[in-house]
């Protein structure tokens, strides 16, 4: 499953890079995120609780980021194991886009899903994860321009 967006952003670049940094607000846009733990500077633990249709599975497993242009561009890659439902992995290459006083956010994002999981049909994985990444985006940009106004 591979699918790409952008998401423009009503702040600087430098105060969007943050955002992309810091766990709390990446915990408060991840759909389903029960939380998240900084490990390492690259490194994050997270629980997240996902629905797919009539299946619901909580994964645990590690977000890492690579590849990062600071306040540029970076991957963040995540692998998590959901029991009995299988697995999850993916990536999503981020690029932070300046455009005036505002930031243009730039996606590609890829996942897998295997065990139970994947035999729900590619159908249903794809509309699912397409509907958590632009979940996701538009949830960060709302958060991101709420801290900005809170100064």
């Amino acid at each position: 499953m591979d699918f790409t967006g952008e998401e423009h952003i009503a702040a600087p670049r430098d105060v969007v890079w943050a955002a992309l940094n810091d766990p709390e607000i990446m915990r408060g846009c991840i759909p389903g995120c029960q939380s998240i733990k900084r490990l390492s500077p690259d490194i994050f633990e997270a629980t997240i609780k996902v629905s797919f249709s009539l299946l619901s599975a909580t994964f645990h497993g590690l977000l890492t980021l690579s590849n990062v242009d600071a306040p540029k561009s970076y991957t963040l890659s995540a692998e998590g194991k959901g029991g009995l439902a299988g697995f999850a992995k993916g990536s999503a290459d981020i690029v932070l886009e300046p455009s005036g006083g505002a930031t243009i956010l730039h996606y590609r994002a890829k996942a897998e899903l295997g065990g139970r999981l994947a035999q729900f049909g590619a159908r249903l994985l794809d509309s699912t994860s397409q509907r958590l990444a632009e979940g996701f985006f538009s949830d960060f940009n709302a958060a991101v321009v709420a801290k900005m106004a809170a100064g």
